[in-house]
């Protein structure tokens, strides 16, 4: 009951306001050039760009303050990783936001908190666009909101922005448009491909699975599916409807193979794959999709931005796409035919999943014709060196 009562204390709109008059009042001393803070997913992990620019900055400028936001119910993330951590919307939170030379984030800041004149905003952003974003939207499904709040809220959050990254030039004209922006974007590829570049090795490989428990000795299926806007009851109640079939896969490979889930967390907290101990993994939780790609001979996924990233490592792909004219035709819509473009089989059912496995199996796990212009259109930016073209065209110009 108390707590209780402490939570709607603290979400009342007198607080609130209390809390912006001290913020504004506190971002009026001068700002620390030193002073850093980094955001992944709201508050929830540390990984993605930022993290890739936090490490590469610890590394070679270890001058900086660096702090990392995080959402208080997330701090486990955190544990053992040598960061600086400020609980969101603490008062220390507030004294150091107010103060900061830089904010590096993946994803949008509450509306509500201004964003102080002395800082600088570097917005990274989190996947290579196929679905629609922002104000290329015909209409948005997610709960809690509708299409026209939506997109003034949006574009009203990336007007504050002072960079964007962008990972290649199809990216750039998207994300101009989409978003509104006006400011300087950084052509750089993504920083957290970079990962994907320099720690490609056997040590790293098996070291990742030995942390995760995986034998060594099977090969390593990668499901990884985008979520779907209208994919909830209400607001707060999320569906959960594994389409792949886990007993067939089981079946028909799991001598030769395991299976890593990595679902949306916000239902991937439902899924219990108890029964298929040994065979498939929830690794939804993770701290960083990175180290998954990694470890991975295939990954099946359909909409998500993750192949993107995934053809850094040139490796096969196959696309589960049940549900491909509802998502392309009413849910999102798509910039580009992704039918034609995919660089890998589409499919629908889960028998044809495990005969696209087969089929790489038995040719080597050749890559389609396709693969190669893929790469070169979305990933020619990526050499390892992302994170080092961020800051210097930021931080160190």
């Amino acid at each position: 009951m108390i707590k209780n009562l402490i939570t709607k204390i603290k979400r009342s709109n007198i607080t609130k306001r209390l809390y912006l008059i001290l913020f504004k009042m506190v971002s009026l001393f001068p700002a620390d050039s030193k002073l850093i803070i980094f955001e992944s997913f709201l508050g929830k992990q540390y990984s993605c760009n930022p993290r890739a620019i936090y490490e590469y900055l610890k590394e070679n400028h270890p001058e900086y303050k660096m702090y990392w936001s995080v959402d208080p119910k997330y701090s486990s993330s955190f544990t053992g990783k040598d960061v600086e951590i400020l609980y969101r919307f603490s008062i220390k939170w507030l004294l150091v936001m107010a103060r900061a030379k830089y904010w590096v984030f993946n994803s949008r800041m509450p509306g509500w908190i201004p964003k102080p004149s002395h800082t600088t905003y570097l917005q990274t952003w989190h996947g290579t666009p196929l679905k629609k974003l922002a104000a290329d939207m015909d209409e948005v499904h997610m709960p809690g909101t509708t299409t026209e709040n939506y997109k003034a809220n949006f574009l009203r959050e990336s007007s504050r922005w002072d960079y964007l990254i962008s990972p290649n030039e199809y990216s750039t004209k998207i994300f101009k448009r989409a978003f509104n922006f006006k400011k300087e974007m950084i052509e750089s590829g993504y920083p957290r491909n970079d990962y994907l570049y320099n720690c490609n090795d056997e040590r790293t490989i098996k070291d990742i699975k030995i942390k995760l428990g995986i034998p060594q000795d099977k090969k390593v299926l990668l499901y990884a599916p985008t979520w779907r806007d209208n994919d909830f009851y209400q607001v707060g109640k999320y569906k959960f409807d594994l389409k792949l079939d886990l007993d067939m896969i089981r079946e028909k490979l799991g001598n030769e193979y395991v299976i890593l889930l990595r679902m949306h967390y916000l239902i991937a907290e439902n899924m219990d794959i108890t029964s298929y101990e040994g065979f498939a993994y929830n690794v939804s939780q993770h701290e960083d999709i990175r180290d998954l790609y990694l470890i991975s001979d295939i990954l099946i996924t359909d909409y998500s931005s993750v192949f993107f990233d995934f053809a850094n490592l040139r490796r096969p792909m196959i696309f589960f796409v049940y549900d491909i004219e509802q998502y392309r035709d009413q849910l999102r819509g798509f910039y580009f035919d992704f039918e034609h473009t995919a660089p890998g089989p589409l499919i629908k059912t889960t028998i044809e999943c495990i005969d696209e496995i087969m089929k790489l199996e038995n040719n080597g796990y050749a890559l389609p014709e396709n693969y190669e212009e893929f790469y070169k259109k979305f990933c020619y930016l990526e050499t390892g060196e992302s994170s080092k073209r961020v800051v210097e065209n930021v931080l160190r110009k």
